[in-house]
């Protein structure tokens, strides 16, 4: 390139002819109008007539089969491929599957090795997903992505010494195809309990459909059923454990006395059912504590009507409350008597007290 020649703009309509040179890598491009532009000197390509198509660079390039530089034109087919095959759809994959899995950096080294973390899309379906941990009330991001359809990604890494930050993760997904119609899936929110023991634990890690190695796999979603979350609303809750205590609640078949019967037991059910609006958020212990609280106020408030007999229902199940009940009547209520009522009546699982 000197000065007179023709030249064009690359990334620019136009051109003009070399005025001059501005250190080795600028040029004055002089326009029409007599117009001087500084150009760089890899933006510029010399031609010899006033076609400056694309058409004909390319050309004349692969008549001249030179390999392109800085100083010479543009050959489309350098350009990067950005073209994507479509996505490979299998057979079942419209159902949405997905994992968390913990991959063992150096297996053979299980006290001392490292962690990857990987999220498993195993269905026909992208998915943008956010993966967190807690700590308290408080949720750390940390990923958020897309995965492709029927591939794994690669999440993060992290050592033992950090474990107590995963007692709690979480990860949403919104599942969608690109391209094509689809079937709309609800997005997905779970919430999962991690024991850090587990990592120390060899078999903890099993052989699985997704990496060539053992992993510790949990699902999140599979063929659209939702795992079950870590925290769930106090009406599913509620629902959920008052069917698993309907189940156990022995089938009372108590004779209808008459409200005015002085002989008439006093029937006191102490199934959580009966006393609590709702458990959510309490443990055992505290509907056990509130169950026995009630056991006290009954006796207490019948503690001097001699000859009463209180029937209290708390069911079979493992025997817990039983045996709480039993300990009081032998330690605090020693005076009263206490013996199984009437499985005919009640069924299994009630304790008739006398007063006395």
């Amino acid at each position: 390139m000197k000065i007179g020649d023709k030249v064009r703009f690359l990334s620019d309509i136009g051109g003009g002819r070399v005025a001059g040179f501005q250190g080795n890598n600028i040029v004055l491009v002089e326009d029409e109008d007599g117009f001087q532009v500084p150009t760089p000197r890899n933006e510029v390509v010399v031609v010899n007539d006033e076609d400056y198509s694309t058409s004909r660079l390319v050309a004349e390039k692969q008549k001249t089969n030179k390999p392109l530089n800085d100083d010479e034109d543009y050959d489309p087919a350098d350009r990067p491929v950005t073209f994507k095959s479509p996505i490979e759809e299998r057979k079942g994959g419209d159902k949405l599957s997905a994992y968390l899995a913990f991959v063992p950096m150096s297996p053979k080294e299980m006290t001392t090795t490292r962690f990857e973390t990987y999220i498993v899309n195993d269905s026909n379906y992208f998915m943008q997903y956010s993966y967190m941990t807690a700590e308290g009330n408080n949720w750390t991001l940390r990923s958020c992505g897309e995965i492709e359809p029927n591939t794994k990604l690669y999440v993060e890494e992290f050592g033992r010494e950090d474990l107590n930050l995963y007692n709690r993760v979480a990860v949403q997904i919104l599942a969608y195809k690109r391209g094509k119609s689809f079937l709309l899936k609800p997005a997905v929110d779970v919430q999962l309990r991690l024991d850090p023991v587990k990592f120390y634990k060899l078999h903890t890690f099993q052989e699985n459909d997704f990496f060539e190695q053992s992993a510790y796999v949990l699902t999140l979603i599979e063929n659209d059923a939702e795992a079950r979350p870590l925290v769930v609303d106090a009406k599913r809750l509620k629902q959920e454990m008052m069917g698993k205590i309907a189940e156990d609640r022995p089938k009372s078949h108590a004779p209808q006395h008459k409200k005015d019967d002085p002989n008439a037991p006093l029937v006191v059910d102490l199934h959580a059912s009966e006393l609590l609006e709702t458990t959510a958020g309490m443990t055992h212990s505290d509907i056990l504590n509130y169950q026995m609280e009630h056991f006290r106020k009954t006796l207490k408030a019948h503690e001097k009507e001699k000859g009463k007999k209180i029937v209290f229902i708390h069911g079979k199940g493992e025997g817990i409350l039983r045996q709480a009940l039993i300990n009081e009547l032998r330690y605090r209520f020693k005076t009263f008597t206490y013996q199984d009522a009437s499985f005919q009546e009640y069924g299994y699982g009630a304790t008739q007290v006398t007063i006395k």
